[in-house]
């Protein structure tokens, strides 16, 4: 349930439709007493920064007096040095998340519609809305984006469609020629938006981020974050590559150092240390894979994911739901996701972490399958 507003009485009022959006809640973080938590909440990588990345942050210490470049240019380049991309056609912002909004606000407006998907990306809503546009949900399939279903929703007042791929927080995917078929059943006034924040951790054949799509068409976009693989969610760092247009429109609204110079050195540095990512990789890959044949084989229900998290369902019995699993790892100081507002009210997001993180999990796990219900 969204908390009520805090509206002014007799003073200035927001316009019509902002309190009337629910505010994003992140995970939890912390928990009440002393000692260690075991924060799985997020979807923060395990293996934390590059050290080439914290080394590069360092350095810029000396350098906060000065504003950084406004273009991100050192970034963008090196992004575009990286993928074979087209530097100008590549916009850094504020973690994905800013660049989401960007879009929104620079191509929705009261009487439009943005589609997105049943358990999609909250931040999503929260931009159409923010616009004074109508969100529109599209139904899924077996928990993944199903694309007759969004065709389906588009009218003559569709502005927008926003996907996950992979989707947050089912961690699946849909396969790089149905998210073709879905650009090419679009009218070419709407701007396909791919979200690819956890492209770098999926290795099956059928996937592509979207970079070839938006280089061959005029309206799709791909959003980029390094705030999972590269572990730099403190920084607040994204990119999106986009038609020159959409490029070009995105750059006259943005801030105009919405990239601090810190960032723009650190993310240099961690996308050039390709080993660190990789290691990133291989660790989530493994983990990911045991995980799921573990919680599995203590009568938990786990989504297949291709990220670096798990939904986990947990029986419809007393005693057994997710919220008693949620109060029973939080008595042993380990926080997961709960995901209610995401429509799974029986279920926990689980990122993966460390090997000790992992096993304190399903120990802990296994423990409360194992207890008599309440």
């Amino acid at each position: 349930m969204a908390p009520k507003s805090l509206a002014a009485k007799g003073g200035p009022a927001p316009r019509p439709g902002i309190l009337d959006i629910a505010p994003y809640v992140p995970g939890t973080r912390t928990l009440p007493g002393a000692g260690t938590v075991v924060k799985l909440s997020s979807n923060e990588t395990p293996l934390g920064p590059s050290p080439k990345a914290v080394e590069a942050y360092s350095a810029e210490a000396s350098c906060l007096s000065r504003y950084p470049d406004g273009s991100a240019a050192p970034l963008r380049e090196a992004l575009a040095a990286r993928y074979g991309l087209d530097a100008a056609r590549i916009v850094c912002g504020a973690g994905s998340d800013e660049l989401l909004n960007l879009l929104a606000c620079a191509y929705l407006g009261p009487g439009d519609e943005a589609i997105y998907t049943e358990h999609g990306f909250l931040v999503y809503r929260i931009a159409i809305q923010a616009r004074g546009a109508t969100p529109v949900v599209a139904a899924e399939t077996d928990l993944t984006a199903n694309v007759d279903a969004i065709l389906a929703r588009v009218t003559e007042k569709t502005r927008m469609v926003f996907i996950a791929n992979p989707n947050n927080p089912t961690g699946t995917y849909v396969p790089f020629d149905e998210i073709k078929r879905l650009h090419a059943g679009l009218p070419e006034r709407v701007i396909l938006v791919l979200d690819a924040a956890y492209a770098e951790y999926v290795r099956a054949n059928d996937y592509e981020a979207g970079i070839e799509l938006v280089a061959t068409s005029p309206n799709a976009v791909m959003t980029r974050t390094f705030s999972k693989i590269y572990g730099l969610a403190a920084l607040r760092l994204g990119w999106a590559y986009c038609p020159a247009p959409i490029a070009d429109a995105l750059n006259r609204i943005r801030g105009p150092f919405n990239v601090t110079g810190p960032s723009i050195a650190v993310g240099v540095a961690a996308l050039n240390d390709v080993a660190h990512m990789e290691l990133a990789v291989a660790h989530n890959t493994h983990w990911r894979i045991v995980m799921t044949e573990a919680l599995s084989g203590i009568g938990l229900r786990v989504t297949p994911s291709v990220a670096n998290f798990l939904l986990v369902h947990f029986p419809d019995a007393p005693g057994k739901s997710a919220r008693d699993a949620d109060k029973f790892l939080h008595a042993r100081r380990i926080v997961l996701r709960r995901v209610e507002e995401y429509g799974f009210p029986n279920a926990l997001r689980m990122t993966i972490g460390t090997k000790e993180e992992n096993m304190a999990v399903l120990d802990a796990l296994t423990e409360f399958m194992g207890t008599e219900a309440a």
